[in-house]
């Protein structure tokens, strides 16, 4: 499939915002589904856009995907260090998965941060049961960095999430 990688525009951030909450609840990724805090934020995507890079994937004037490129410790970052960048929400719509988009999408925020003066290493997390992810972030040359592993709820005992780092 044909697509481009691109900033999002203002009129593709309910969209965005759309594709990136159906994502989550389908995969079962949001632990309390409908009611869960973090449904807003995915939603979000004007207020991710004003402190950070959102990118999408394109074709045929229609979002297929998206993700969130952090870069230098900006005030959307969860883990990332001085010196790194940070992925977050990067999401494909069920129909468009298995196309390359999301891959296409982890490419651009490393070059990106490749771009980003001071930048060594750009960083992620992501769900322990978001196999498919961790198959396509170890192919493209991320690590498992278990000692960076971090619960964003520390008050629920079950809810860590894994972290990846890739060395520019």
């Amino acid at each position: 499939m044909d697509f481009v990688i691109r900033r999002a525009t203002a009129e593709e951030y309910d969209t965005l915002g759309e594709i990136t909450a159906h994502a989550y609840l389908g995969d079962g990724l949001l632990d309390f589904g409908d009611d869960d805090a973090y449904l807003h934020e995915l939603r979000a995507v004007a207020k991710r856009a004003a402190a950070a890079e959102v990118l999408v994937a394109a074709a045929d004037g229609r979002v297929l995907g998206g993700a969130t490129f952090v870069a230098s410790c900006g005030p959307m970052a969860d883990i990332a260090r001085p010196g790194e960048a940070e992925i977050r929400m990067l999401a494909v719509a069920r129909e468009a998965r298995g196309r390359g988009a999301g891959e296409a999408l982890v490419r651009a925020c490393v070059e990106r941060a490749r771009s980003v003066p001071g930048c060594v290493r750009v960083v992620l997390s992501t769900q322990r049961t978001m196999h498919g992810a961790h198959r396509l972030y170890e192919r493209l040359g991320f690590t498992r960095t278990p000692d960076r592993d971090w619960n964003p709820l520390p008050e629920l005992d079950d809810i860590t999430l894994l972290t990846y780092e890739l060395t520019l």
